[in-house]
């Protein structure tokens, strides 16, 4: 299988050059930018002597080779494709054995170049070099403005010169970056401040036979003193409103666009002032870093989002205080874009009193709520209802629970936008082995875990000890009956033959009785001696 995928793109890339240049190879791969001095390497120390050095090119789009120029030890003569700053690096070749190419290469001199030597018309070396030319972009340019996003691109031209490129930031760190249309490589880095100032280092990897197993580029960027950035904000059309239950999880969508960082704000529901608003999210996916101010309940939310991606959306399980107003902004490039949703959360709660059931309905962000009402599943069985404070709605039961009082009640919430939300409290009939009332599906209160044990131990214990109790006086009583018995082994009733007591040897105890004797009711002690 892994061999088969890399003939497979072996073979696409040689149709990839066969289509350029007829060829499937080179000797060498030299990557450079435009402007800067640059030498194909091309030599052979063991040649001497009177020779030939043909430099030739074929142009990337090009199917013919091009002379370049051409020198022997008696005069050098250039051809049609020689450019005015290039030339051998060494004129006197014919002693050195050197016979690299010096130029300042422009874009369009990228392609493949042929170092040729021959001696008496015989061909003693041959070497095909490809030369790239790397085009980076800075964008803002230097000096760029503070809190902008620095965008690094990087691309090679021809781009199967390269397997591939990285950027690192001046501390070493190798940046996130992407692959973009027409295989250009685009690095991030948002919010620039003055600790991101310095020399960032684009680093290609040549692909095939090559002289370097990497080349690097430095780009030097520096922040402006005093320029801040600015950015260009788009609100959302439309702003939400909606509800949940607690502890129900929902979703806050972002702007539909891609972005290169998010923040997410939330404004308390108890209050309007914007000026309370707080920062409760943060994620910045080119430096990958996350704050999270309600890591308990709040998340970037997965698929059909993808954060490392740039699409963004939030997973939030409210309590009940976490209603409220949250503000989702999305920046890309210099721009923002903001998205507003307003969240009513929902809580149902019961209480018991001696006479009463009390169910109670509460939901934050009053503002946005239409009217709220308590149901039963019975349509026809009307709720005496109450509101103690702005945002709750209660209804009461009498008790005892009977078979109609019993069953779902439901708390619906309909917003200002005519969006409906119901919460459902269950409420059940008395259990028959408890006479006290459960309201919903609230258990009745049970005794903690290790208390419930320590009880169930007790009768276990107390069988323990009985038995052991009563294995030891079994034994006891043997062991008393046998010595008292050992002499008279004929006769049963041992107070009946005193003798037999008095010559038995000592024992450990002494078991003593007093039976009546007679018809004058008369007591013998037996001693032991």
């Amino acid at each position: 299988m892994e061999c088969a995928f890399l003939t497979v793109i072996f073979v696409s890339f040689s149709v990839v050059c066969s289509s350029h240049y007829g060829i499937t190879d080179w000797d060498d791969v030299v990557v450079t930018r435009e402007g800067i001095p640059t030498i194909l390497n091309c030599s052979d120390t063991t040649v001497r002597g009177a020779m030939t050095i043909n430099w030739k090119v074929k142009l990337v789009g090009e199917k013919e080779w091009q002379l370049v120029l051409s020198a022997n030890e008696k005069q050098e003569f250039s051809g049609g494709a020689l450019k005015k700053s290039m030339h051998l690096t060494d004129p006197k070749f014919q002693d050195s054995g050197v016979f690299s190419l010096f130029l300042l290469p422009r874009f369009e001199d990228r392609g493949l170049y042929l170092c040729m030597i021959k001696q008496k018309e015989r061909k003693l070396k041959e070497k095909i070099i490809l030369l790239a030319i790397l085009t980076v972009t800075v964008v803002p340019p230097a000096p760029v403005p503070r809190r902008s996003t620095l965008r690094l691109t990087a691309h090679v031209f021809p781009d199967y010169a390269v397997t591939q490129i990285t950027w690192a930031a001046p501390s070493g760190t190798i940046m996130k970056s992407e692959r973009k249309p027409k295989t250009s490589v685009l690095a991030k880095l948002p919010q620039m401040e003055d600790s991101d100032s310095g020399a960032y280092v684009c680093t290609v990897y040549p692909w095939g036979n090559s002289s370097n197993s990497f080349l690097a580029f430095n780009v030097n960027v520096t922040l402006h003193a005093d320029k801040v950035s600015s950015f260009n904000k788009t609100l959302a059309k439309t702003e939400i409103s909606t509800a949940t239950k607690v502890n129900t999880p929902i979703h806050l969508t972002c702007a539909v666009t891609k972005g290169d960082y998010v923040l997410l704000y939330w404004l308390h529901p108890d209050t309007n002032k914007y000026s309370e608003i707080k920062l409760v999210y943060k994620y910045d996916r080119w430096r990958g870093s996350t704050f999270n101010r309600k890591s308990t309940i709040l998340k970037l939310a997965g698929p059909p989002y993808n954060a490392d991606a740039g699409s963004f959306s939030f997973l939030l399980t409210p309590g009940y205080k976490d209603g409220g107003l949250y503000v989702c902004e999305v920046f890309y490039n210099e721009n923002s874009y903001s998205k507003n949703t307003t969240l009513t959360v929902i809580k149902v709660k019961t209480s018991i009193s001696s006479s009463k059931l009390e169910l109670g309905c509460l939901y934050s962000k009053s503002s946005q709520v239409r009217s709220a009402v308590w149901k039963h599943q019975n349509k026809s069985h009307k709720l005496q209802m109450s509101s103690k404070q702005p945002g709750s709605i209660f209804t009461y039961l009498p008790l005892p629970i009977t078979s109609d009082t019993a069953g779902n009640y439901t708390c619906n919430i309909q917003l200002e936008n005519g969006q409906t939300v119901i919460a459902t409290q269950a409420v059940k009939l008395p259990n028959e082995d408890k006479k006290d009332v459960k309201s919903g599906s609230v258990p009745t209160p049970s005794l903690p875990p290790s208390l419930s044990a320590l009880l169930l131990l007790v009768p276990l214990v107390a069988a323990a000890v009985g038995v052991l109790l009563w294995r030891q006086k079994h034994i006891s009583d043997r062991g008393v009956e046998h010595s008292l018995s050992v002499i008279s082994r004929e006769t049963e009733n041992i107070y009946e033959n005193p003798e037999d007591i008095r010559q038995a040897p000592p024992q450990g105890s002494v078991y003593m009785d007093l039976k009546p004797r007679g018809e004058n009711d008369v007591y013998k002690e037996l001693e032991r001696y």
